[in-house]
């Protein structure tokens, strides 16, 4: 039986390897310690997620295969290099990043003991990476970076705001990124203004009963 760890090992160093075009990569890697992250690290559940960030308000696409882009410009890619479980997944993770293409890691972990988006900030570095609570009770450990080790974080569970995060670092290089940010952005300002209006023209009353 062949060993899953040492073949995604394996394809991460043959990736690195390609040198392939910037626009035929993923833009944004998304690692997390466990599937069960998967829920508040992608659609968040009752909160949405970065996945719901990236594909619903930005228009990016999830890249799976490495040799075959999705149409859409601006990809991101997901994979779990648990920091505990498969430390050797995590540092080829970190170590390949930015030769595969990459440009920004959001890194999410749970638990006590979240070390994943430290450990993969240290290794991947100077790659910029945003760090994901996935609890509260992991906020101190992901936040707890010494100085000179630099690791971006949201608040827990926050993984959209990651991945706006994200997009905010790819802005600065590419204006369609840009574009789509303040898209989002003016479209939120719309809707205060049209539920302000609602609730002050139509009342309290008539307003919650909506």
């Amino acid at each position: 039986m062949s060993d899953t760890v040492a073949d995604l090992i394996d394809r991460l160093h043959r990736e690195a390897e390609q040198d392939r075009p910037s626009e035929e990569t993923p833009d944004v890697g998304i690692v997390m310690g466990s599937d069960s992250d998967l829920e508040v690290m992608m659609t968040g559940g009752t909160r949405r997620g970065a996945y719901d960030a990236f594909i619903d308000e930005l228009g990016f696409g999830e890249q799976t295969d490495f040799e075959s882009p999705p149409e859409e410009r601006f990809t991101f890619e997901t994979y779990v290099t648990s920091a505990h479980r498969t430390p050797d997944l995590m540092t080829a993770y970190a170590e390949t990043a930015e030769d595969r293409g990459l440009e920004v890691v959001i890194a999410g972990a749970g638990g006590k003991s979240a070390d994943l988006p430290n450990m993969t900030a240290s290794i991947a570095y100077p790659l910029p990476v945003i760090g994901v609570p996935v609890q509260e009770k992991s906020v101190d450990s992901v936040i707890g970076m010494p100085t000179g080790a630099p690791l971006v974080a949201v608040d827990a569970g926050k993984s959209f705001n990651a991945a706006l995060s994200a997009a905010q670092i790819l802005a600065r290089q590419y204006d369609d990124v840009r574009d789509r940010l303040v898209a989002y952005h003016d479209g939120l300002r719309e809707g205060v203004g049209t539920v302000s209006r609602e609730l002050h023209d139509g009342g309290t009353v008539d307003f919650s009963t909506q």
